[in-house]
């Protein structure tokens, strides 16, 4: 149904069979809201704009100026045309006012004969109520059709074909994600021209209509009180009308209950699909399960095994669901060229990870690294902003029935890593050697006692007189007691360096550098450090707590 009025309508009803259109001739497509009887020159406060107005011309009698004043007014306050009535008291329109009405393609119509002006109001009046009540039938009938339709569709483009076919517009959707859809589809200069158009009238037009070359009305679409997305109809050929937006908000409210709709079933379905990758990681499903699931979700593929990857990140929280999907998807994107399928679980803060390895080519580690390196080489902001985080990758496993194994070293991968001075160095569990061990041992036995009794007289030293000599030992260990190399690497003369060395004695023992001994020291330096960087990590979480 057509959901506006226009002069050229108007044009074609009783009372209008003589007239004359002599100006604004092109705008002739204007709305037509209702009729006005006008004889006064000062109207500006009178009108909302959209009104046909009638008159015999008896205001400007004689004074082309008053004529001028009120042409002015009415095309300022957006009214639809101006008809006069010839004979009476106006027999000639000047050029002046016809060019200026053509200008502004305002329509100025001519009565050469007299004609009934209360007639005419009556008959344009009852069109333009009887037309506002059919406009409310239709939309009524729009909207349950539409949400009968609802139940059938199974994409959202359809809801958007309904509303563009109903009004004959080019709708547009633009998601949070900046992901822009046309409908119908549009390429080329004419989308970054729509696109450029959309941007400028963001901050005019909040969610209402605009009178620019073309008309534009939209309305946000929000999802569990977030903003998802953003619907947008626009015409070239007509203005918007309050029925079109009317139109666009019931399609907006159906769009939405699908969307959700969608967003449920979607959640659902991996709900249910974390509850069996979960199952998966905690040792309860068998070869037959796994090789059934694997066959369901990636029949493309050949698994040559598997591990996990655990990715626990202090943003998690902050993070919105388009970032989250956004990251996975990236994450995804990477591994899956270095020839990886992925399954992604979120538990508490962390992204849990289940690569499934599909080549033999390269080594998994080198394809792994090189992922890691991708990602943290990212320039993108959304991948950028996670990474105040810790990476943990479990035990390759050639049996996929044993993927708990992986999944049990990566969680202790991360744990170790939060308890390591420099947290981002070591990623594998393979690569943490004797951390592994200083961990398990520290669960076992006091560690710090054990510590203090190799090193306490070199950690009170160093706290009373910042002797650096914990620096030293490490440093001289690492050069395998080569003194030049030592100086060099502490930027030190040999004179000092040798007096520390005397003094690591006394503290150590003159056999501190055999080869027994001094392999326990390496261990209790690293311990120590272990423990330290513990205690500064506890005492961290403290203080955000």
């Amino acid at each position: 149904m057509k959901s506006y009025i226009t002069v050229k309508d108007i044009l074609g009803r009783k009372h209008f069979e003589n007239v004359e259109v002599i100006a604004g001739v092109d705008g002739l497509s204007r709305l037509v809201k209702w009729v006005h009887v006008v004889e006064v020159t000062n109207i500006r406060d009178l009108l909302n704009g959209n009104e046909l107005i009638l008159s015999t011309g008896i205001a400007w009698k004689e004074k082309e100026g008053n004529f001028v004043y009120l042409l002015e007014q009415l095309i300022d306050s957006q009214a639809a045309g101006l008809c006069i009535e010839i004979g009476t008291y106006t027999s000639l329109i000047p050029q002046e006012m016809i060019d200026i009405a053509n200008e502004a393609q305002f329509p100025i119509i001519l009565f050469h004969k007299e004609v009934p002006f209360v007639k005419i109001t009556q008959d344009i009046h009852a069109l333009l109520i009887n037309h506002q009540y059919e406009m409310i039938s239709n939309l009524e009938r729009y909207s349950q059709a539409l949400n009968k339709e609802l139940l059938t569709f199974e994409h959202h483009h359809e809801i958007l074909k309904c509303i563009q076919q109903y009004l004959q517009v080019q709708v547009i959707i633009v998601f949070s994600n900046e992901e822009t859809q046309f409908i119908p589809e549009i390429i080329g200069h004419r989308r970054k021209t729509l696109l450029n158009l959309i941007a400028r009238n963001n901050d005019t037009m909040p969610n209402s209509l605009t009178h620019t070359s073309r008309s534009i009305a939209k309305i946000p679409i929000h999802l569990l009180g977030e903003n998802y997305a953003e619907l947008i109809i626009m015409s070239d050929e007509r203005t918007l009308t309050e029925y079109d937006q009317l139109i666009l908000d019931r399609t907006a409210t159906a769009l939405a209950q699908f969307l959700l709709r969608n967003l449920y079933v979607e959640e659902k379905r991996r709900v249910e699909e974390t509850e069996w990758l979960n199952g998966w990681l905690e040792n309860e499903k068998s070869e037959e399960s796994i090789n059934e699931y694997l066959a369901y979700h990636t029949p493309h593929i050949k698994p040559k095994g598997a591990l996990v990857c655990i990715y626990k990140l202090d943003t998690l929280a902050k993070m919105t669901n388009v970032d989250l999907t956004y990251f996975k998807l990236y994450f995804r994107s990477i591994f899956e060229q270095q020839g990886f399928s992925l399954f992604a679980i979120e538990k508490r803060n962390t992204l849990v990870f289940i690569l499934i390895n599909e080549r033999m080519a390269v080594p998994w580690k080198e394809r792994i690294e090189e992922g890691i390196h991708r990602l943290k080489s990212s320039e993108s902001p959304m991948v950028n902003h996670t990474f105040n985080q810790l990476i943990g990758i479990g035990k390759y496993e050639k049996n996929l029935t044993s993927l708990y194994k992986s999944y049990e070293t990566a969680l202790e991968t991360i744990r170790i890593q939060e308890k390591l001075p420099n947290r981002s160095d070591s990623h594998f569990y393979d690569d943490l050697h004797i951390f592994r061990f200083i961990y398990l041992l520290n669960q076992q036995l006091n560690l710090n006692e054990i510590v203090y009794e190799y090193l306490e007289s070199i950690i009170h030293y160093d706290k009373k007189y910042n002797g650096k000599l914990m620096e030293t030992l490490k440093t001289y260990l690492s050069c395998n007691g080569s003194k030049q190399e030592t100086a060099k690497r502490l930027f030190i003369v040999r004179q000092t360096l040798y007096h520390r060395i005397q003094k690591l004695e006394k503290l150590l023992g003159e056999d501190f550098m055999q080869p027994e001994k001094r392999l326990v020291i390496e261990m209790m330096i690293l311990s120590h450090e272990f423990l330290t960087s513990s205690k500064q990590t506890e005492e961290l979480d403290l203080e955000a707590f």
